[in-house]
Parts: C-alpha cells; sequence; structure tokens
C-alpha cells in the first residue's frame, strides 16, 4: 500500500482512474454518438416527422437521468458502488436494445428513457472517490473530464461515418454492447473500496442539501452546464451562418480546441492540487468562463476571435469539471458521498435541460445575443457566491492492521483522541481499521506509539 503521504498515484489509482474514466466515457457515448444525426434519423420512424416528439426522444435520456441520479448515488451508499454501477450498465445496455428495436418514435421516447434511467455518474464518480487518496482525487476527476471531452468531439466525428456504414440501429447495438463489455472490465480491472464509507453511520439527505459549501458546488455545475448549453445553441448558427461552415466540419474546430485546452488545464491542477489552492484556481476558472460569454456577446460573428474563446472556455469548462466533484466528494460526509454526487449530477441535468430551454427562449424572443448577456451574467453570479467557499482541508486515509485482542470501542476512542484524527472505524471482524486524518495536524509517531501499546 503506498504511503499516504506519497505525491505519486499509485499503480492502482492510476488503473482506477483510466477504467471508471472508461466507462464514465461510454455512458455520455450514448448520448453524444447520436446527436449529430438523430434528426436525420428520426424523420424514418414513424410520428418522428414532428420534431416535438423527434426532440422529446432525444431529451429523454437527459431528463429521465436527472430524475434517477439521486436514487441511484444514495443507492452507492447504502449497497456498495459496484453492484448499482452494474445495475445502471444493465439498463443502459437494455435501452440500447430497445432502441435498436423500436419500430416508431413513441417507441424510441421509452427506449431513450430506459437508457437514461441506468443513471451511473454519481456512483461512478463516488468510487473514483473512494479509490483514489485525496491529494490526487481531482486528477483522476480531470482524467474522467477529458475523456468526456474526447468523447463528445470524437462523436462529432465518427457519429456521420457511423451512421452510414451501420446505421442508427447498429450505432445503438454498438453502444449497447460496449456497456456489457464495461461489466467484466469493472469487476475485474477496478479494485474493491475498503468499505470505509458503508461501515459508518448514515447521514440524512437533509443535512447534505443544507451545507453551504456542497450548494456552492451543485450551483457551480448547474450554471456551468447551463452556459454550455445555452452557448451551443448559438455557436453553430454563427459558423454555419456567418463563415459558411457546414455542420459536419465543425469538428475541425472543436477537436483542435479541447486538445489544446488540456495544455492549460493540466498544469492549473496539478498547481491546485499541489499548493492546495483549489478555491483560487476554481475562482480563476469561473471568472475565464464569465469572460469568454462577455467576449460572445461583443465579438459577435468574428471567426478567429470565436475560436480564441471557444479556447478559452474549454480551459474553464475542463478546469471546473475537475475540480467540483473532487471537491463534492471531499466536503461531503464520506457516508453521505454518492448523494451528495447525486445532487451534484442531478444539478448538472436540470442545468443542461434549463440552458437548452432558456436559451432557445431568448434567442427566440430576444435574439442570439441576448443569450450572451444571460450567460455572462450567471457566470457573474457564480463567481460571486463562490468566493465564500474554503479550500478543504487535506485528508489523508490511513489502513491499519489489527490484531483479534483489540477492543473495539474502547480502541477506537483512542483512535479519536491522536491530533488530526477526523474520523475513525474499527472493524476486527476484517482485522482491520481504517482513519481519516487533516494533514496539517498529523503526527504518525503518535499512532505509531498506540499501536506499540495494543499489541
Amino acid at each position: 500500500m503506498p504511503s499516504p503521504f506519497d505525491d505519486r498515484m499509485s499503480p492502482a489509482e492510476r488503473r482506477a482512474g483510466v477504467t471508471l474514466a472508461a466507462i464514465f466515457a461510454l455512458r455520455m457515448l450514448g448520448l453524444f454518438l447520436i446527436l449529430p444525426v438523430f434528426s436525420v434519423f428520426a424523420k424514418t420512424l414513424p410520428g418522428g416527422q414532428s420534431l416535438t416528439w423527434a426532440g422529446l426522444a432525444l431529451g429523454a435520456f437527459g431528463l429521465v437521468q436527472a430524475i434517477f441520479q439521486l436514487p441511484f448515488g444514495i443507492a452507492s451508499d447504502r449497497f456498495g458502488r459496484k453492484p448499482v454501477i452494474v445495475f445502471g450498465l444493465l439498463m443502459f445496455a437494455a435501452g440500447c436494445g430497445l432502441a435498436a428495436w423500436a419500430p416508431d418514435i413513441y417507441w424510441m421516447i421509452g427506449a431513450r428513457a430506459l437508457q437514461g434511467a441506468g443513471a451511473i455518474s454519481a456512483a461512478v464518480s463516488a468510487l473514483a472517490a473512494d479509490l483514489t487518496r485525496e491529494q490526487h482525487r481531482t486528477k483522476v476527476m480531470a482524467m474522467i473530464g477529458s475523456t468526456i471531452g474526447l468523447v463528445f468531439a470524437a462523436s462529432l466525428i465518427a457519429a456521420p461515418v457511423l451512421y452510414a456504414a451501420i446505421g442508427m440501429h447498429g450505432m445503438f447495438l454498438l453502444t449497447g454492447t460496449l456497456s456489457l463489455l464495461a461489466i467484466p472490465v469493472l469487476l475485474r480491472l477496478v479494485p474493491q473500496p475498503k468499505g470505509f464509507e458503508q461501515a459508518a453511520p448514515r447521514v440524512p439527505l437533509a443535512s447534505v442539501l443544507r451545507d453551504g459549501q456542497l450548494a456552492r458546488l451543485h450551483f457551480g455545475v448547474f450554471a456551468i452546464h447551463m452556459v454550455q448549453m445555452g452557448m451551443f445553441l448559438i455557436i453553430p448558427r454563427v459558423l454555419v451562418e456567418s463563415e459558411h461552415l457546414p455542420l459536419e466540419a465543425h469538428w475541425k474546430i472543436y477537436l483542435p480546441v479541447v486538445l489544446a485546452s488540456f495544455a492549460l488545464m493540466v498544469p492549473a491542477i496539478l498547481y491546485a492540487e499541489k499548493q492546495r489552492q483549489m478555491r483560487r484556481v476554481l475562482l480563476i476558472a469561473i471568472g475565464t468562463l464569465a469572460a469568454t460569454q462577455l467576449g460572445f456577446l461583443l465579438v459577435r460573428d468574428a471567426f478567429w476571435p470565436i475560436v480564441g474563446l471557444l479556447f478559452l472556455f474549454f480551459v474553464a469548462f475542463n478546469i471546473a469539471e475537475a475540480s467540483l466533484p473532487s471537491l463534492v466528494s471531499r466536503i461531503a460526509p464520506p457516508q453521505a458521498k454518492g448523494a451528495a454526487l447525486g445532487v451534484y449530477n442531478t444539478s448538472q441535468s436540470i442545468g443542461a435541460a434549463m440552458g437548452g430551454a432558456v436559451g432557445g427562449a431568448l434567442a427566440a424572443h430576444f435574439g442570439a445575443q441576448a443569450v450572451f448577456a444571460a450567460t455572462t451574467l450567471l457566470a457573474v453570479i457564480w463567481w460571486l457566491w463562490a468566493r465564500g467557499m474554503h479550500n478543504p482541508p487535506l485528508l489523508l486515509e490511513r489502513e491499519l492492521a489489527i490484531g483479534p485482542q483489540i477492543e473495539t470501542a474502547s480502541f477506537r476512542r483512542e483512535l479519536l483522541a491522536l491530533p488530526g484524527v477526523r474520523e475513525a472505524i474499527v472493524l476486527p471482524e476484517r482485522g482491520m481499521a481504517y482513519l481519516r486524518v487533516n494533514a496539517d495536524g498529523w503526527d504518525e509517531s503518535r499512532l505509531t506509539t498506540l499501536m506499540r501499546g495494543n499489541v
């Protein structure tokens, strides 16, 4: 086991990050891959000529996912992360199978809803948090967020090619098969959590909802996804109308911009982790987000300024996407981590849904510039509220092998009395004790002395 003070990620942490990022990206593939071609395919289904029904089929995934994120997160706290993720992947695969068979748009709406009901985002994020030490958690969240960004960009390229080669039915079967293949990857390659969270007493959901620090983070993910959806209602139209750039060629802008944004995002994340400046880096990212929206409002249809602003937007977006879930997992009570991330992912889905709806209404009644005025204002409100957040303390995890002679209650009291210990769980049936300690007040020698006295 690596030392909790080691600055390097362990092989188990790297393996967990890579495999969970792949599973998370696969989950989003079911949403992203059909976006460029679904409106064309919907016309081939009975009832799909109606834009209302086609739009409902497209949006049913996100809507139902928003409803189920919190129950799945709470279930992962109670029943374990992996069983909930497996159940969600099976539901998603079943939805893919139903979508491949769907004879009309109404069955397609049900299929897309079934896909969305396998809402595993909170459980996957909680499992990533369980398996990584706090000083590496934002790096793992960045791996997950970066993979999602790459899947989004790759989908813009691959979707038309796959649609021409295997059709929409084949695309649904492909994503369903990949989700089933993800199950053995999860069970065999992702390490098993130690059970720390499940061993602790339950925390009421109300306490999660009342936490002011968590509320800032939940509002943040709502805001950034509302901004993203509103923004991308307008930017593609500007590129088509002002630059005569066809929609199928937009990936030539998005892919390089997304890849280039990682060059600034990665150093920012490493600095925030190493120097413990999460608050400062996040506030800079929010300020950059607000500046990009103001820039879109001012430059209107100037091509190269739009490309530059897109680059800055993705830098800010990727930093926030890595930082926010990491901060939620650090601030939330460990036994309610899944619930807190469930609220987080629900807020994310609601923000995306409202961004599309509100942005569309503003554009229809007041013009495209009204959308950027609204996204600028929302980003500024978020920045003002986020200024009240605190840097989370760096909590380290320690595992202790204990003998059968340990008296559980008294030993736990002794552990909690050590300077810097925040939480202690003693599990004699496993022969293990688990600690969470504040790095600033921790003295390893005190623990060594205590353990010698209990041998």
